[in-house]
């Protein structure tokens, strides 16, 4: 073999092994996308099992008016923020509709009669159900973001992300997770 020969074949490898990497980005992105996805469905399930709920409710009290009011506006403002693109707003408005549920059992417990409908404690184990959900999407597109930033930092990984940093260089917000938590989180030091 001569070298010109050796060259190629060592220059075919490392071609290769950047498509690899590449390519390995870009499914990890697409988790992540997909992770945000599945987030998405589960909160407009939540949504639809809230506006299921107040219909069950409104024979029994007043509650719901104001209930559905800030539901309905949370979820506007939360749809809006998301239109834009304003992630972090769209979270926070997501996660007060999430506390609203949580205040709904006391709700139930002040009144007998509802304690009482199937079509009522039906969709409040809904709710308990699609809050479970909710965070679990939430966890997996935090491990999903996680895995990408870790990935993308890594030495060869690195050196392909700033060579193709328009496809691959992609920021992703945390659910639930402050900046502050986050940088926490990055630093991996170990202290001795």
């Amino acid at each position: 073999m001569t070298v010109l020969t050796v060259i190629i074949i060592a220059l075919v490898i490392i071609g290769l092994w950047f498509i690899a990497i590449y390519n390995k980005l870009i499914r990890m992105i697409e988790a992540v996308n997909n992770n945000k996805k599945q987030i998405d469905v589960q909160l407009d399930r939540r949504y639809k099992v809230y506006e299921s709920l107040i219909e069950v409710v409104k024979k029994y009290m007043d509650y719901e008016r104001t209930t559905l009011k800030e539901v309905v506006a949370l979820r506007s403002k939360a749809q809006q923020a998301a239109a834009s693109g304003n992630e972090k707003e769209r979270m926070e408005a997501e996660d007060a509709i999430s506390k609203i549920g949580a205040g709904l059992n006391l709700v139930f417990e002040r009144y007998p009669d509802l304690k009482a409908d199937k079509n009522a404690l039906q969709l409040q184990e809904e709710i308990v159900n699609t809050e479970n959900k909710l965070t679990f999407s939430k966890q997996a597109y935090n491990d999903s973001i996680e895995k990408y930033e870790a990935t993308r930092k890594s030495f060869f990984e690195s050196m392909v992300v700033s060579l193709f940093s328009g496809k691959l260089l992609k920021e992703f917000i945390y659910w639930g997770i402050t900046e502050e938590q986050r940088a926490q989180q990055e630093q991996y030091k170990v202290k001795m």
